[in-house]
């Protein structure tokens, strides 16, 4: 399977589908591993319907920041750099929001969740960095420990015990609500990120999708437009995925193993097309 996957991935036109397993080698747990804790994510109406359960967020999230964000690309986010700066991966669709693909050196990422890097208000739409705020969370909860942060989700969220007491910060400039500039769940993904999604697809050869069970829509329809538009698609995952009856490659294995052997197996592969130009983010 991996020389049929050398094979194909060297024609070239290639967009990667990534999970949250692309980043379990950077010490960022996968969702639905193997190996995952249970996990019960705050959804986006309890985030914005309740103070109680915005306090349990950010407590738990300033608790788990320290580790996303010492958090460094491994051997598989290098190894979709090389092939997108070989020509060979026309860009990235990631589910992930802890931004390793770009510290990789991918120019052009489209982060489909968004960013845990940045922090956005509900009401007047103002951006700021996440570690300005996160410094304001030491100021204001200074007996916060992070010292032992213990098991943590993904989105960084991380195990807290008691969150009595803590205190949220509000947006500087109008007293709103502050938010990770994330998609959390139940809420949907911006519009012209799913469009750029699409059209990335549409003009690829291939689709690449790796370390993702595919178990929610917003990855899932990817999968469907490749299919009705005749792309042969390539997975590589521990464990089943949603899409294993329609992939036209399945490799059962690490990431880290399998883009190792691919990358060597491409590297005296004859020139692909020409990559296309347009460089994609994250979006509005």
């Amino acid at each position: 399977m991996i020389d049929a996957a050398i094979e194909l991935i060297s024609r070239g036109g290639v967009t990667v589908l990534s999970g949250a397993g692309i980043s379990t080698d950077s010490g960022i747990p996968d969702y639905r591993g193997p190996d995952s804790p249970p996990r019960n994510p705050i959804t986006y109406s309890q985030f914005v319907g309740s103070a109680a359960i915005r306090r349990r967020y950010w407590a738990r999230s300033h608790v788990g920041w320290e580790r996303v964000a010492a958090a460094r690309p491994n051997i598989s986010h290098r190894v979709v750099s090389r092939l997108e700066r070989s020509g060979l991966i026309d860009g990235v669709i990631t589910q992930n929001v802890d931004g390793l693909h770009q510290a990789a050196g991918s120019n052009r990422v489209i982060d489909l969740h968004g960013r845990l890097h940045r922090v956005k208000c509900l009401e007047c739409s103002a951006e700021l960095e996440r570690p300005r705020l996160q410094r304001e969370l030491d100021r204001l909860n200074p007996t916060t420990s992070r010292r032992d942060v213990g098991q943590i989700a993904p989105d960084g969220d991380a195990d807290v015990e008691d969150d009595h007491g803590y205190i949220v910060p509000a947006c500087a400039g109008c007293g709103g609500v502050l938010k990770p500039d994330v998609v959390f769940f139940g809420e949907n993904v911006p519009k012209p990120r799913v469009s750029s999604a699409f059209d990335l697809v549409d003009r690829s050869r291939s689709l690449l999708v790796l370390g993702s069970s595919l178990a929610i829509r917003s990855a899932l329809r990817f999968i469907d437009r490749a299919c009705n538009t005749g792309k042969p698609i390539v997975i590589i995952n521990r464990g089943p995925t949603r899409a294993d009856g329609v992939c036209a490659i399945r490799i059962e294995s690490g990431l880290a193993e399998a883009l190792s052997q691919i990358a060597d197996g491409v590297a005296d592969a004859p020139p692909p097309h020409t990559p296309m130009v347009d460089v994609y983010s994250a979006g509005p």
